[in-house]
């Protein structure tokens, strides 16, 4: 676990000011693909650490009432809990204040949107893979995914497209359960998989137009190709779902802080980076969110073991 990682003078050197092109090139950072699918309306503002949340586990049924005087019969409805637990996200960047007065760039308003993006990839690898997830959060989609069986290895069907929205493939698992997708993340690889698929006239399935730029959907639904590294394509090609099930808690949003004075230490206590007495400044970050995927019951599907409103297409082989 790193302790002592820290922005030197070489690391910052292309943001001092030299004979090199002042021009600055970087990726744009993207948000957590997970909560750029959730619904705005399944991601809660929590007021407390624990947010416990009331799912429908049994459906109330009707019967027919025989002649005039039938007796009617009774039925019930019940609940669980499931609970959205919030846990913190953080890091620190450390540098020295000599490195600091050296750039004529905003050092820190460079660093802040990379820290936001590493945030975002820490929570959704947690959620897609359970990723150092703390023990608080539920299973990763991935691990629910397999235990419900509605994960595809990419070959099982004819083709691709077989395999993604044909009987017994991945769409298909999700509506098998009373579920509707609304929404599919995938690596970036597999774009050029999906570029290469044809109908039987040999024409591109996806690409209709080279000049123009593509937007990818499955059955209608919008595609994501995450560019903040949070899918990994030797654990799953696509993950697609309902994401109106899907519940985020957001208990403090993105904190900063600058620190001038303290130290920093490793696991075992021993001081890393004195700030003051190193001429050393660190930024601050931190963000306290949750997640859960309460599953409701439903008419198509009442078994909790196997109704889920996600699956996957994992490799080959996996």
């Amino acid at each position: 676990m790193p302790y002592n990682s820290l922005i030197d003078r070489t690391d910052a050197g292309p943001l001092i000011p030299e004979e090199a092109s002042r021009e600055i090139i970087k990726e744009a950072t993207e948000s957590s693909a997970v909560m750029r699918m959730v619904p705005e309306s399944q991601t809660k503002r929590l007021s407390r650490a624990q947010h416990r949340i009331p799912v429908l586990s049994l459906l109330p049924i009707a019967y027919w009432v025989s002649g005039d005087t039938g007796l009617k019969q009774t039925t019930e409805t019940n609940w669980k809990n499931v609970f959205l637990n919030v846990e913190e996200i953080a890091a620190i960047v450390p540098i020295p204040e000599s490195v600091l007065a050296d750039q004529d760039y905003d050092l820190w308003g460079e660093v802040r949107p990379a820290l936001a993006e590493a945030i975002g990839l820490a929570f959704d690898q947690a959620v897609f893979y359970g990723t150092n997830a703390p023990d608080a959060f539920p299973d990763d989609l991935l691990t629910q995914i397999a235990a419900a069986g509605h994960d595809v290895a990419e070959g099982t069907g004819d083709d691709l497209y077989d395999d993604l929205l044909g009987e017994g493939g991945v769409v298909s698992f999700i509506e098998e359960d009373g579920y509707m997708a609304t929404g599919h993340v995938s690596a970036l690889s597999l774009r050029a998989k999906l570029r290469g698929l044809r109908d039987s006239q040999g024409n591109p399935i996806f690409s209709t137009d080279l000049k123009e730029k593509q937007s990818y959907a499955l059955d209608g639904e919008p595609l994501d190709f995450p560019r903040n590294g949070s899918i990994d394509p030797a654990q799953s090609l696509l993950i697609s779902g309902d994401w109106s099930k899907v519940v985020v808690g957001i208990r403090q949003d993105l904190s900063w802080k600058v620190i001038t004075e303290g130290v920093i230490t490793d696991s075992e206590n021993a001081i890393i980076y004195n700030l003051p007495q190193q001429d050393m400044v660190a930024l601050r970050v931190t963000f306290r969110a949750s997640w859960a995927l309460p599953n409701p019951t439903n008419r198509i599907n009442s078994n909790d073991a196997t109704r889920l409103p996600f699956a996957a297409l994992t490799p080959a082989g996996s």
